[in-house]
């Protein structure tokens, strides 16, 4: 069975939904202010009303006639018709094992992915800011990772406090001083963005240490293409499918340059990690071995994987195994997943590691705050991808607002993943708000808080028939010497209605991501 990991998840603060008025997705469309509403449905999304939110599909049908097309399509099939195709996904899916994995659950550990067949589109311009945004973003990090590992003129010049990095629980003494092929700690990053009422794309957090997903990203489009092969006629979409090659590119980068063909592989921690079909998907699309730390030893500082032939050299270890494991020599002592000696074999700067240890220093979320002072400070220029509003509770005036406003704010604490540990005050009860009161005053330093967001919605197919649901978006970026963004990365959909949370685990899904090659008003 081919297995999925459970995302990381992400709470989005929403209103609840409102009604005004219908909706229409005809090429037509025209809007006043902030309405979305016009007569005109005819078929399967007559009913269909956004409320008060940016609706994905009616707001990019204004601006693209191939959006406006597909929903005309969608509105025409009947009910019946795209719940059959539903139901053939999910049984492809079945099939198939593509499977993401709940360990809370004792008697359901693997459930399909749940997945929604109707796309989430965006046109070339929308697309052309996120990918500028990503790009800005990404290159900030790394700058700021070679620079808490040199210099350290973030800190000295007072842009970051130095307890912040110094003291974070990500930060590795051991890379400290090391110069990396083109300054590159991220090779892999996920950037988490969520759109506002108003459209704005915002950046919601970072992912710089090991992101999962892209693996649907790409399955996604795959199932589109036999499921929904006729809604996609003469739709100008952008490919996803050179995903792996374009990895594999970009990790060849950072090998030594008098390597002409370097030898990468991907380090697992084996078939029991929850991600491993992502593993198995990669390493796959790369062309590249799939490897276990018992399959890697170390010799004389170089790194070498045993085969039926002998020894291998080992060039670029593109790791998803968390820093603690990956070298019981420098790390846990107690790990048997990683691989003894590596981190002395990276210090000679005989292979490259992708991610590079200690990177998780920069999607810390309360680090997360300080990116746009990053992006001013390194780049000199305004961050292209706003934060959401963020309020850091380890300072003492952010404390007391988010305590008077706890029953507004969202409230994370800045080591967890998986939507959990979060308190969404709206939606939270008397007894919930005291405790996360009582721990806010016990340990501000580990939580940050966020105002409501009216998050964005699109059309999604429910029991109850189109209704819709928030999504977030999660665009992945390689790098080696430059930067790409596979386009249209992951949207995440909360199923439930009324909910916030978007990740697996927790009853999300995924629906697949249409950038646009061109823009037809």
């Amino acid at each position: 069975m081919r297995r999925l990991s459970a995302l990381g998840g992400t709470v989005f603060a929403a209103t609840a939904n409102g009604r005004q008025g219908t909706a229409t997705m005809q090429a037509q469309v025209q809007t006043s202010g902030s309405s979305q509403s016009q007569p005109g449905w005819s078929g399967t999304f007559r009913g269909y009303d956004p409320g008060p939110f940016y609706c994905e599909m009616l707001r990019s049908a204004e601006r693209s006639a191939a959006i406006a097309r597909v929903a005309g399509r969608l509105d025409a099939l009947p009910l019946a018709t795209l719940r059959a195709r539903a139901g053939d996904a999910e049984t492809e899916l079945y099939n198939l094992g593509i499977t993401f994995t709940v360990y809370s659950e004792k008697d359901a550990i693997d459930r399909i992915l749940p997945f929604d067949l109707i796309p989430r589109i965006l046109t070339r311009g929308d697309w052309a800011t996120i990918e500028r945004g990503v790009i800005q973003r990404v290159q900030t990090l790394n700058l700021f990772l070679h620079d808490i590992y040199h210099d350290q003129k973030c800190i000295r010049d007072g842009i970051i406090p130095a307890d912040l990095v110094l003291g974070n629980a990500n930060y590795r003494k051991e890379m400290e001083g090391l110069d990396l092929p083109f300054g590159t700690y991220v090779h892999i990053n996920g950037t988490d963005l969520v759109r506002g009422r108003d459209g704005t794309m915002m950046v919601l957090e970072d992912n710089a240490r090991s992101p999962s997903g892209v693996s649907y990203v790409v399955e996604n489009r795959h199932l589109m293409l036999r499921a929904f092969a006729d809604l996609m006629e003469n739709v100008p979409i952008m490919k996803v499918s050179d995903y792996g090659q374009r990895l594999h590119d970009r990790l060849c980068e950072v090998a030594s340059p008098a390597i002409e063909e370097p030898q990468v592989v991907l380090l697992s921690p084996g078939v029991f990690n929850s991600a491993y079909f992502e593993h198995v998907f990669l390493a796959r699309e790369m062309g590249v071995p799939l490897v276990e730390g018992r399959d890697l030893f170390v010799d004389d500082d170089r790194v070498f994987m045993k085969t039926i032939a002998g020894p291998m050299p080992v060039d670029v270890i593109y790791r998803r195994i968390n820093d603690d494991f990956i070298d019981p020599e420098a790390f846990n002592p107690e790990s048997m997943l990683g691989v003894k000696g590596l981190m002395r074999a990276y210090a000679k700067g005989n292979v490259q590691l992708a991610n590079a240890p200690g990177t998780g220093v920069a999607d810390d979320k309360a680090i997360y705050a300080y990116v746009p002072r990053l992006v001013r400070y390194y780049l000199d220029q305004d961050a292209i991808l706003p934060n959401v509003e963020t309020l850091i509770c380890r300072e003492k005036p952010a404390l007391q607002q988010v305590l008077e406003r706890l029953g507004e704010m969202v409230v994370k604490p800045v080591g967890e993943s998986g939507g959990y540990g979060i308190t969404i005050g709206p939606k939270a009860s008397k007894a919930e708000l005291d405790d996360q009161r009582a721990k806010l005053l016990a340990d501000p330093a580990n939580f940050i808080a966020q105002p409501m967001i009216d998050l964005s919605v699109s059309p999604t197919l429910t029991e109850d028939g189109i209704e819709p649901r928030h999504v977030d978006l999660r665009p992945f970026a390689v790098t080696g010497r430059s930067t790409w963004v596979l386009p249209g990365g992951l949207s995440r959909v909360a199923l439930r209605k009324g909910s916030l949370v978007v990740n697996s685990s927790q009853g999300g899904g995924s629906k697949d991501t249409w950038v646009l090659r061109e823009d037809v008003a």
